[in-house]
C-alpha cells in the first residue's frame, strides 16, 4: 500500500488468518519449523503489513516505504507468510521453502527475498540496524518509518540495550519497536534463562514511549501501532507484546515446548482444520 488508506479491521483479521494459514502450509514442506512463532506474531504482522505500513508490493525497494527489520531471523516464516499475503512474494513459491535454490531460506536472508530487509541469524542485532535506518531516514527528511520486530530472548543480548540507549539519544520518532514476549527460547522459558521484568518501566526509563499490548487480541495491536504512530513525543516507540505460541491451533498451543517443533504428518492437516475452524467461530 502506498497511501494511508487502510483495511478495516474485519479484512485484517482475515489477512492475520491466512497469514497463519500460510505459515502451517510451509511448514507442511519441511515436516518441522518456528511454526508456534508464526502463529503467535501474525495479528501484529496483518497488523504492520495491512493498516500500518506504506509500502508497493510490485516495488519492494521503494525509496518512500516503512521498512520493517526482522531481527529474529528464525521467524523467517512467519515474515515470508505475510509478504506472500501482501503480495511481494508469490504464493506459488510457497511450495519451495527451506527448499535449495529457494528464495525463501529457513533464517532471513536481504539478499535472497524480495521485502526482505535485513539477515538474520546472529540474534540481538535487529535493533541496532534499526536505529542507523531511521538515524540515515532523518537525516535525508525523510519520512518514513523503521520497524523491528524482536524476541524476548534477545533481550540477553547487550546490543539490544545498546540500541535501546542510542534511539532514544537521537530522538528517532520513526522508529517503532515489536518486542514478542511468548516467553520461550531455546533453552527454555525466556523469563527463567534471563529475567527481563519489569519490561514496561524498563523500557521508559530508557526513553521510550512505551505500550504493553495482549498481542492477539487484535483490536488492541491495531490501536497500539496508531499509538505509536500518532504519539507527538521526539520518543522512539516500543510496543511489548504479549503472545501465546500456536495462537490459533489449540493443540500446539498446548505444548510444553514448541520453540522449534517437529510435526506429525497426519497433524499438518488436522492444524489446518483447527485454524480454519477458529476461523469459522
Amino acid at each position: 500500500m502506498d497511501t494511508s488508506v487502510t483495511a478495516p479491521r474485519a479484512k485484517i483479521a482475515e489477512h492475520a488468518y491466512r497469514i497463519r494459514r500460510n505459515a502451517l502450509r510451509m511448514g507442511e514442506v519441511q515436516g518441522q519449523g518456528y511454526i508456534a512463532q508464526a502463529l503467535d506474531i501474525a495479528d501484529v504482522l496483518a497488523t504492520a503489513y495491512f493498516h500500518a505500513m506504506r509500502y508497493r508490493p510490485e516495488d519492494p525497494a521503494w525509496e518512500e516505504r516503512d521498512r520493517f527489520l526482522l531481527s529474529n531471523g528464525h521467524y523467517a516464516i512467519a515474515l515470508y507468510a505475510a509478504l506472500i499475503e501482501a503480495g511481494i512474494v508469490p504464493e506459488e513459491e510457497l511450495e519451495t521453502y527451506g527448499s535449495d535454490d529457494s528464495r525463501l531460506p529457513m533464517s532471513g536472508m536481504a539478499s535472497y527475498t524480495p521485502g526482505m530487509e535485513m539477515s538474520g541469524g546472529s540474534l540481538g542485532q535487529g535493533l541496532t540496524i534499526a536505529v542507523g535506518r531511521g538515524l540515515g531516514l532523518k537525516r535525508k527528511g525523510s519520512k518514513s518509518f523503521v520497524y523491528t520486530l524482536f524476541s524476548d530472548g534477545e533481550l540477553d543480548e547487550g546490543a539490544v540495550w545498546e540500541g535501546l540507549m542510542s534511539a532514544a539519544h537521537h530522538k528517532l520518532d520513526n522508529l517503532i519497536a515489536i518486542v514478542d514476549v511468548n516467553n520461550q527460547q531455546a533453552d527454555g522459558p525466556s523469563s527463567q534463562v534471563m529475567a527481563f521484568e519489569p519490561l514496561t518501566e524498563k523500557m521508559q526509563a530508557f526513553g521510550w514511549f512505551t505500550q504493553r499490548i495482549d498481542g492477539n487480541d487484535l483490536d488492541a495491536v491495531i490501536a497500539a501501532f496508531d499509538a505509536a504512530r500518532n504519539h507527538p513525543g521526539p520518543e522512539p516507540r516500543m510496543i511489548i507484546a504479549d503472545t501465546l505460541m500456536g495462537c490459533g491451533v489449540p493443540f500446539l498451543e498446548a505444548r510444553e515446548k514448541n520453540h522449534f517443533i517437529r510435526v506429525e504428518p497426519n497433524e499438518w492437516q488436522l492444524a489446518l482444520e483447527a485454524l480454519d475452524a477458529g476461523r469459522k467461530a
